[in-house]
């Protein structure tokens, strides 16, 4: 049995499965990748038993065949080879050759009777997501999710899906991120949890591509599938917090400012803040924003003052600054309003330009008490 195959279409395909195994796997079989050969149909599957994901590519073959190959050496063996053709050779004592222009590279295959099946999903719900769009709303919760895992739910990212509108939420009960699409819509009322891991994998794939991702989802798995790739993930198992209730609605007074301004004299001043609470100290009054941070511990200390544009009664409020930095770092627009009520109240980040139509960011971030 063999076939002949691009090593730049296999390293590529390559490339996004090994990211779904994991470095310490319980279960030794899922150290391989599994190769499903079908006349000039290839599919490969790689699993951590929670994520499934499979590439589908054409090769030149004529024959069928299901076999297992050690995936981190079949990786860096073609990873370190040059642009050519590669033809793969089975025999029947379980022996694999890799042949190429210059050289050959022989290791060994085992079975796939042990390899674990993916669940079906026979009603499953179904809706179509442009891949930037998806890729896009990923970015910009993921890294608000918790990684507690005393409090599972709140690990991963909330799709809510409606008639009228799609929300993506993350939150770790410091910060909270809520991404609405109001030009994507389905046909009915749902909601699931996708865990971080499945999802990050399809961001870093999706970036930069341009095509429709399907998603099919029941209560218990979620499968998307866009191009030749197809990734299945079983469900965060849990209810969602309520999340609504900590978003504040009367916030009078409103900071806008430069987005990148501000990000970088945050990060300045973040330097000389208490690195156990991160710390910082924001005092607005007029049109000035005075950004302040010390460490007691060792006498640091550091003071930027900014222009603003600001309406509302004067307020010294504190941040920690790690939170602030994120928030602002995966928001791309020129200005950001800073919307509070009161210093020990929750305050709003929204970005004020940048957005496409339809589309709305809601940054939450709790304060922290100044001594």
């Amino acid at each position: 049995m063999k076939f002949l195959v691009s090593s730049d279409d296999l390293i590529k395909n390559l490339q996004v499965l090994r990211g779904v195994i994991n470095n310490n796997n319980t279960i030794p079989v899922l150290d391989n990748f599994l190769f499903e050969l079908n006349g000039n149909q290839l599919k490969i599957t790689a699993s951590d038993v929670e994520t499934t994901m499979t590439a589908n590519m054409e090769v030149e073959s004529s024959d069928s065949g299901k076999f297992l190959l050690p995936a981190k050496l079949l990786f860096e063996t073609v990873k370190s080879l040059p642009t050519q053709p590669l033809t793969f050779m089975f025999d029947e004592d379980h022996r694999m050759e890799i042949v190429t222009g210059s050289g050959k590279y022989r290791f060994s295959y085992m079975d796939a009777d042990d390899y674990p099946t993916p669940v079906e999903m026979e009603e499953a719900e179904s809706i179509t997501i442009p891949s930037g769009v998806l890729s896009e709303a990923i970015g910009k919760t993921i890294f608000a999710a918790g990684t507690d895992d005393l409090r599972p739910a709140m690990t991963g990212i909330l799709f809510e899906l409606s008639p009228e509108k799609m929300n993506f939420v993350a939150t770790d009960a410091h910060k909270l991120v809520k991404y609405e699409r109001a030009d994507l819509k389905a046909p009915g009322e749902s909601e699931f949890i996708m865990p971080k891991k499945p999802l990050q994998i399809l961001k870093n794939y999706l970036s930069g591509v341009e095509e429709e991702v399907q998603i099919d989802y029941d209560d218990r798995n979620a499968r998307f599938t866009f191009g030749g790739m197809e990734l299945l993930s079983r469900l965060i198992n849990g209810k969602y917090p309520p999340y609504r209730s900590v978003i504040p609605t009367d916030n009078p007074n409103v900071l806008i400012i430069d987005r990148q301004k501000f990000l970088d004299a945050v990060k300045r001043i973040s330097i000389f803040a208490n690195q156990a609470t991160h710390l910082i100290r924001l005092e607005i009054a007029g049109t000035e924003l005075k950004i302040f941070a010390e460490d007691l511990d060792f006498s640091n200390q550091g003071e930027e003052r900014l222009s603003c544009n600001y309406q509302g009664d004067d307020i010294e409020i504190g941040f920690n600054s790690k939170f602030l930095i994120e928030m602002l770092s995966n928001l791309e627009s020129d200005e950001v309003s800073l919307n509070m009520s009161l210093p020990s109240r929750a305050a709003l980040i929204h970005p004020e330009d940048g957005l496409e139509e339809g589309e709305k960011i809601t940054m939450l971030v709790m304060p922290l008490m100044i001594k």
